[in-house]
Formats: structure tokens, C-alpha cells, sequence
């Protein structure tokens, strides 16, 4: 009786604390309460947008961790003064030029050393392979850590959810009754509501129309599809012949400036195609919205980089640094324009449908524009990380305060949707454009640059080798000497430059994804059977009384 009374304290006792942490755990999240403030008030979209916005922040942080950890801090160790030229001193404007006294800083590529660092009695360092290997664990985690997000959010949002029993069961089972705050039940009363008015939205708007009103839908589509290709192309041919104007130091804000205002004009054209185009399902409408401007930022993103590795690698002595200017300029004149989005697109939008234009109303929160400004972000980010590695905390300060300017943006200019659509898969669509176009076109950009580009000979940690990979090659070169390490050079040269081992990987990586998706499609049969099998033994019992009473009345 004693030792099971301990183990009932014992077992209470680690239950509490389990509580205990998880509820320290939800305090200490950020931004908990603003999520369930935006998510009750406005649903489920516009809360989609501010948790891929700390989704995003999450990872800046992770990479300014990584690299300020193994390539900053030891450089900074062994150089802690920087070789900043004489009569170079800071200036204001260069906080957003990115050049001048910042070139010569850990900023950029440029201010790293080259050499095996290990005096002053500190241990031997590596630059080179420390350099290298950072950034490429760091763009391995990042793409691990896509590809299982959106295999979870795509599992969960697409192929085990249940449409027809979702409504039934956020009314019935949802609810916490551990909540007796009076503003957290009202709270969450607002969002039970929201959720299953966008339950209920998507099955009342999807109707039948006629042969000829879907051919004009169709035309409708086809035209705007066209038009909105279009003006894609012809804005990236813009930037290519812009970047070869730019190229003296009075045009130097010029090129972001005219980047970030095709970003900011263009999109809001789009958001105009809304008024003739008209989707039965409001997320297709969204899909539709962030496809085009998908394709538009892509396509001036593609010609950028292709400006760079061609024209800027062959003219500029350090032009590893003179990338990372460009990558710097952009997210800080990227940032300008977003506020300015907040300002014309949500605020004076408020003010005219208010004051002046009555009949406009209240704007909307744009999900689908103000998404893909995070990815166009993040994709900066990506790029640069070979050529500024201390970018990211640039992204770190940019997504912290662009969360609560949205916010504030939000509540004060903005209302809750006037068609609510169920917008719970569309964090799954967030991902998957993130992981492609964005994270492999950085990745194929920064691969190439490694791979074929020759580095500066006179800044940055490669100067003097082939490409940057033959860093790889040198640092095998003298493993061999060692016979302790034998086994690492044999996996190199026969593993990893190996052809048939990538095709392996792929191959078991593409049997796994079959062997998923044939358990995801027998659990969703097995769950249709138990449910038909529930059904029966219901039927059965119904049944089974009367056929009793009708056999006595018989007797």
C-alpha cells in the first residue's frame, strides 16, 4: 500500500511538472496571444500569413547562429581589427548602400581570410573548409527541414484531413473547457465561428454553371493568364538592360529601387485581375494571385543572378563582395517598399474606402501578395548567404518589426474577409513555394557559384584556387598523406563524387515516398471501413429491439 501510494505521488507529481512545462512552454512562445488575436478576429488565411512570418524568422535565426558561430566569431578572433583603409570613415548613407566602411567589415565575402589560422595561442583554424562547410550544412539542413515540413503539413492539411466531419467536429469536440478567462472565450467563440463559416463557404460557393458562361470564365482566365505572363517577362527584360546602365556609383540605389517598385506595383495590378476573374473557391483565387507573382519575381530574381555570375564575376576585382553589396541593398530598399505597401495598399486603401470612395469600404488583408514578399525576402536571404554571411540578421530585425507593422496594419486599416474561405491547406501551398522555385533556384545559384566560378584573387577566403570547391580537393590531398585517415578519402572519391551514389539516393528516396503514400492511402481506406463498420453495428442495434418486440407480439 506504501509503495503504490508512492508511485501514485510519484506519477501525479511528474504529470504536474509535465503540465507545468508545457504551460511555461506556451508563455514563453512568441507571440502566442497576437496569433490568437488575428486568428479569431480575422481567420484562419490572414493567420496563415504571420505563422509562415515566424516560421521565416525562426530559420533567419537559426542561420545567423550557424555562420556568426564558425565563420565570423573566428575570424573576428584572429583579426579582431578589420583592414579598413585610411581616410575610409562611416557615412549615413552607406546604411543603405551597403558599401564604403561596410566592404571593408565582416559584412561581406571580401574580409576573410584565407589562411589556416592558429596563433596567439589559439587552436588551428581552417577558414577555407570552414567557410565551405558551413554554408553547405547550413543549405543541407535548410532543405532537409523544408522538404519534412511540407511532407507533414501536406499529410496532415491534404491527405489524412477529413472535410465532411471537420465542421461537426470543431462544434462538437473542440472546445477547451479549461478556458474561464471571459476574453478568451469570447475569443475563442470568434474563432470556432470564423473556422466554420470557412467550413461552410467553400461547399455553398461550389455550383454548376453553363456551357457558355464556363467558356467566358475560361477566356477570362486565359487572357489575364497572358497578360500577367507578360508583363513578367517585359519586367525582367527592364532590370537586364537596367543592370547594364547601372554601373557607376551615382546609380547606385537605382537598381533596387526599380526592382522593389515592380514588386510593390506590379502585384497590386494583379490583385485588380480579382474584379473580372471570379473563382467559386476563394483559394484558388489566392493559388492564382501567388503563382503569377511567383513567376514575376522569379523571372527578375533569374536575371539578376545571371547579371551577376556573368557580367559583375568578370569585371570586378572582388566581385564576391560587390554580389553581396547588391543582395544587401535589395533587402534594405525591400523593406522600404513593404512599409510603403502597408501604407498605400492598407491605409489610404482605409482612408478612400472611408472618407472619400465610400463604396470601395474597408480593404482586405492580401494574403497572397504579402506572402510572397516573405519568400522573395527569404530567397535574398538564400542567395546571399555565400556572399554576406552575416546577412540574416538583417532578416531577423526586417521579419521582427514587418510582424508587428502587419499587425498594427491589420487591426487598424483592415477587415475580416468578406468570403471566408478554409485556408488551413494553404500553409502547406507557403512551403512548397518556398522549398521551389525559391530554396532551389538560391541553391542552384550558390552551387554554381561554388562549383564553376573562379574566386577573387585578391579578397575572401578562396583567393587563389580554381573554384571554391578545390578547397574540398586540397584539404583531401593532405589527408591521404595520413594513413589514419585513408577511409575519409576513399569515401570521398568513391562516394561522394560519385554519380551512381546520388542516383541511389534518389532512387531510395523516391521508393520511400512511394512506400508513404501507399500507407497514407491504405490508412484512409482503413478508416473508411471502420467508419462503415461503425455505421452497421449502429443500424444493427437500432434494429435488434424491434425485431424482439414484433417476434413476442407474434408469440
Amino acid at each position: 500500500s506504501f509503495k503504490k501510494s508512492r508511485q501514485l505521488n510519484c506519477f501525479s507529481d511528474c504529470s504536474t511538472c509535465g503540465a507545468n512545462m508545457t504551460l511555461a512552454r506556451q508563455t514563453l512562445e512568441l507571440w502566442r496571444g497576437t496569433m490568437k488575436e488575428v486568428g479569431g478576429k480575422f481567420g484562419t488565411g490572414v493567420l496563415s500569413y504571420f505563422k509562415f512570418l515566424k516560421w521565416l524568422l525562426m530559420f533567419n535565426i537559426f542561420s545567423f547562429l550557424v555562420n556568426f558561430g564558425f565563420i565570423t566569431i573566428p575570424q573576428l578572433i584572429y583579426h579582431p581589427t578589420p583592414d579598413i583603409p585610411t581616410g575610409v570613415s562611416f557615412k549615413g548613407l552607406e546604411i543603405l548602400t551597403g558599401a564604403g566602411y561596410f566592404s571593408h567589415t565582416v559584412m561581406y565575402y571580401g574580409a576573410y581570410s584565407n589562411k589556416t589560422q592558429g596563433t596567439g595561442g589559439w587552436p588551428e583554424y581552417n577558414m577555407q573548409l570552414a567557410y565551405f562547410l558551413t554554408i553547405a550544412a547550413y543549405m543541407v539542413l535548410c532543405g532537409a527541414a523544408l522538404i519534412y515540413s511540407m511532407a507533414s503539413s501536406f499529410r496532415k492539411k491534404y491527405v489524412l484531413a477529413d472535410s465532411g466531419l471537420g465542421g461537426a467536429w470543431q462544434l462538437l469536440c473542440s472546445w477547451d473547457f479549461s478556458v474561464t478567462n471571459e476574453r478568451a472565450v469570447r475569443q475563442r467563440k470568434n474563432n470556432l465561428r470564423i473556422q466554420l463559416k470557412e467550413s461552410l463557404s467553400e461547399k455553398v460557393q461550389v455550383a454548376l454553371l453553363p456551357l457558355t458562361e464556363r467558356l467566358k470564365h475560361y477566356g477570362v482566365f486565359l487572357g489575364t493568364w497572358l497578360l500577367s505572363t507578360g508583363m513578367a517577362l517585359g519586367c525582367g527584360a527592364s532590370v537586364y538592360f537596367l543592370c547594364q546602365y547601372d554601373k557607376s556609383e551615382a546609380a547606385t540605389l537605382l537598381l533596387p529601387f526599380v526592382v522593389s517598385l515592380i514588386n510593390l506595383v506590379i502585384p497590386l495590378f494583379y490583385s485588380l485581375f480579382k474584379k473580372i476573374e471570379h473563382y467559386s473557391n476563394p483559394r484558388m483565387q489566392v493559388y492564382a494571385i501567388i503563382v503569377r507573382n511567383v513567376i514575376l519575381k522569379m523571372s527578375i530574381l533569374g536575371i539578376l543572378c545571371y547579371y551577376w555570375m556573368k557580367d559583375v564575376a568578370d569585371t570586378f576585382s572582388c566581385w564576391e563582395s560587390i554580389v553581396g553589396q547588391a543582395l544587401y541593398r535589395l533587402v534594405i530598399v525591400d523593406f522600404l517598399f513593404i512599409m510603403l505597401g502597408s501604407f498605400f495598399g492598407e491605409f489610404l486603401s482605409n482612408v478612400i474606402g472611408t472618407k472619400c470612395i465610400q463604396s470601395l469600404g474597408v480593404p482586405e488583408f492580401d494574403v497572397a501578395r504579402n506572402v510572397l514578399d516573405l519568400i522573395y525576402a527569404q530567397t535574398l536571404a538564400w542567395i546571399g548567404i555565400y556572399f554576406s554571411p552575416l546577412l540574416p540578421v538583417i532578416q531577423i530585425i526586417k521579419f521582427f518589426i514587418l510582424f508587428y507593422l502587419k499587425k498594427v496594419s491589420l487591426t487598424q486599416n483592415c477587415q475580416p474577409p468578406r468570403r471566408a474561405g478554409r485556408a488551413a491547406q494553404m500553409q502547406t501551398i507557403f512551403i512548397a513555394i518556398l522549398f521551389f522555385p525559391s530554396f532551389v533556384g538560391a541553391l542552384s545559384m550558390v552551387a554554381y557559384t561554388v562549383w564553376t566560378l573562379p574566386p577573387s584573387d585578391k579578397c575572401g577566403p578562396f583567393r587563389g584556387l580554381n573554384t571554391t570547391f578545390s578547397a574540398i580537393q586540397i584539404w583531401m590531398d593532405d589527408l591521404n598523406r595520413v594513413d589514419a585517415f585513408q577511409w575519409t578519402v576513399w569515401i570521398y572519391q568513391h562516394v561522394i563524387r560519385s554519380e551512381i551514389f546520388y542516383f541511389l539516393v534518389s532512387f531510395i528516396i523516391l521508393v520511400f515516398i512511394y512506400i508513404f503514400r501507399q500507407i497514407t492511402q491504405g490508412r484512409k481506406l482503413l478508416i473508411i471501413l471502420l467508419r462503415q463498420q461503425i455505421v452497421n453495428v449502429s443500424s444493427s442495434e437500432l434494429s435488434g429491439p424491434k425485431c424482439l418486440v414484433h417476434q413476442s407480439c407474434c408469440v
